[in-house]
């Protein structure tokens, strides 16, 4: 008997639901950074770490507003209706979908930047710090040197 199919794959439609439903509520940091090189507009990025984690590396680009924040500066910092797309440290770490749910009770049209700040830096996109802005090397686990994933 196959332990992977012990519970049975969802039905068609069922998996249709399931699967567009977590793409309406994710993004992934090859996806950000693509937006944020094409220079699309009408989202913004923030930030939901700590000033320690922020002053570390960040997104460049990216708003910071700790979760803790949100409900009280949210509106003098994010334009209302304003898509957000919100990051924390990484993929063992909640905390981006604790701010997404924060923009939400607010009224914002959200989504999570799967794999965090973690995935973004492990990825070589650029890094800020108040040194400016540097790429590190990626991790060939979690991108492809010198290959496209094309997902």
């Amino acid at each position: 008997m196959s332990t992977v199919l012990n519970t049975l794959p969802a039905a068609q439609d069922q998996a249709i639901a399931h699967l567009s439903g977590r793409l309406a509520f994710e993004t992934d940091p090859s996806d950000v950074a693509a937006d944020i090189g094409a220079g699309v507009v009408g989202w913004v990025l923030v930030d939901s770490r700590s000033q320690e984690s922020w002053d570390q590396g960040h997104v460049a680009g990216a708003i910071h507003l700790p979760t803790s924040e949100i409900a009280a500066r949210a509106a003098s910092v994010v334009p209302a209706g304003t898509a957000v797309v919100t990051y924390c440290w990484g993929p063992g770490c909640n905390g981006g979908t604790r701010a997404a749910l924060e923009f939400a009770k607010l009224g914002y049209p959200v989504k999570e930047m799967i794999g965090g700040f973690e995935y973004w830096s492990r990825e070589g996109l650029p890094v800020e710090t108040s040194e400016g802005v540097t790429r590190r090397p990626s991790d060939p686990l979690t991108a492809p040197t010198g290959i496209a994933c094309a997902c």
